[in-house]
């Protein structure tokens, strides 16, 4: 049974198990080796990812752990024979804190770069993801047309994600006139939008094109882009090796074309060069 076979199993088994649990992890078997541990000579890296963003790191109909972000790090993994990278699923607020506590070595989740993540963490040097974010709201919405119109509206985002710190930024610049409201447990910010319980959210099109066609979410994206950062892997401040090596797979992947394979596939264009 090969490698990636023995990966989708065991994925299986322990999502049904944790009832697929947005905290179930997942791991590949190493054959040879002492429960599904690293064998001798090789580097375990434990991976965090997501289960809620489209398209990115989610469960699919079959109840697999997928997506652009997720085959990447299994494309990765393929390439370094000398590390095994086991992915293990948070909610996105925990990955941080799972980062700076050791109970992760990476955090593969869209993750941008902004000021407080630099001062305490370490991100490679190979982007492997344009991301272009911009105001979405509920399709028959005709009077949110940009940023400036969510003045005096309830905007949702995602505790700690770019959306909530571009939100924020945006917000203490310009005298704090839009609502900024956060996603709890169980909460759902497109049948939030949908039932009018707040007016906006922000994210990316190819998030929507999937959650319109997925579960006729009925949003759009308005306005000019607000971010067009690129997106890397986040690391703890001495994980310089793993980095180098993470870097050096990049590389190999984006040239010989897979990265943009990946990226079309996943998110119906190449987001690895500007849009």
């Amino acid at each position: 049974m090969n490698k990636q076979i023995m990966l989708t199993a065991l994925i299986s088994t322990l999502l049904v198990a944790a009832g697929c649990s947005s905290d179930a992890a997942t791991s590949k078997d190493n054959p040879g080796s002492q429960g599904g541990g690293a064998s001798a000579g090789v580097k375990k890296v434990v991976v965090g990812t997501g289960t809620q963003f489209p398209n990115i790191c989610f469960i699919d109909a079959n109840g697999k752990l997928t997506g652009y972000d997720v085959e990447l790090i299994r494309e990765i993994d393929k390439r370094l024979p000398d590390y095994e990278f086991e992915l293990k699923t948070f909610e996105f607020k925990n990955l941080l804190l799972s980062l700076e506590t050791k109970k992760i070595d990476l955090i593969a989740h869209q993750m941008e770069v902004n000021e407080e993540r630099q001062k305490k963490f370490l991100y490679n040097d190979e982007a492997y993801n344009i991301f272009p974010l911009k105001v979405v709201v509920h399709k028959d919405n005709n009077t949110v047309k940009s940023i400036e119109d969510l003045k005096g509206k309830k905007l949702i985002v995602t505790a700690t994600s770019n959306s909530a710190v571009l939100a924020e930024k945006w917000n203490s610049e310009h005298g704090n006139p839009i609502q900024i409201v956060y996603t709890g447990a169980g909460e759902d910010a497109n049948e939030q939008i949908k039932s009018g319980r707040v007016d906006a959210t922000i994210s990316t099109q190819f998030a929507i094109d999937f959650l319109n066609k997925s579960v006729d979410a009925q949003l759009k994206t308005v306005g000019e882009t607000l971010s067009n950062s690129k997106v890397y892997f986040l690391l703890r401040k001495d994980e310089t090796e793993l980095k180098q090596r993470v870097d050096e797979a990049l590389r190999e992947i984006k040239a010989d074309g897979t990265l943009a394979k990946l990226s079309t596939q996943w998110l119906g264009s190449d987001y690895t060069v500007e849009q």
